[in-house]
């Protein structure tokens, strides 16, 4: 069984860690019979955010490899204004791992929370989708 991750920085602090990818409405043809934002939406768009990052280092196209660790902290409410950092832990010769968080304005509360993260892993592809080296970074 995996340990639970520290949360004490958003406790104490709560500040994105990285940089702002994406931001986007949770908007009510998203929701299930409950009212909440579907959480395969919400992988959807931590792809997006973390794909935006990736293609940027790989300097063209990438492809989703696996996503590691995904626990939802919060339900997430119609209207909410999500905002997606992501954080570059390592870039190989071919392959990324990005870790993508989530926050959200809440509509209702006004408070503002981590609502999920996972970490991706991407990887450099060529027009064939083969694997690609990625070029050196500056």
């Amino acid at each position: 069984m995996r340990p639970e991750p520290d949360m004490s920085h958003e406790e104490l602090d709560p500040v994105p860690l990285g940089d702002l990818a994406l931001q986007i409405t949770a908007l009510p043809r998203e929701t299930n019979g409950f009212g909440d934002i579907y959480g395969g939406w919400l992988v959807a768009q931590m792809d997006l955010a973390g794909t935006a990052t990736a293609s940027r280092l790989a300097a063209g196209r990438v492809a989703t490899v696996s996503i590691d660790r995904m626990a939802f902290m919060t339900p997430v409410a119609v209207g909410a204004q999500l905002s997606f950092y992501t954080h570059t832990l390592h870039v190989g010769r071919s392959s990324m791992r990005i870790q993508v968080e989530v926050w959200s304005d809440d509509p209702q509360s006004g408070e503002w929370r981590k609502v999920t993260d996972a970490v991706f892993v991407f990887v450099a592809i060529d027009d064939s989708r083969r694997t690609r080296a990625i070029p050196a970074q500056r």
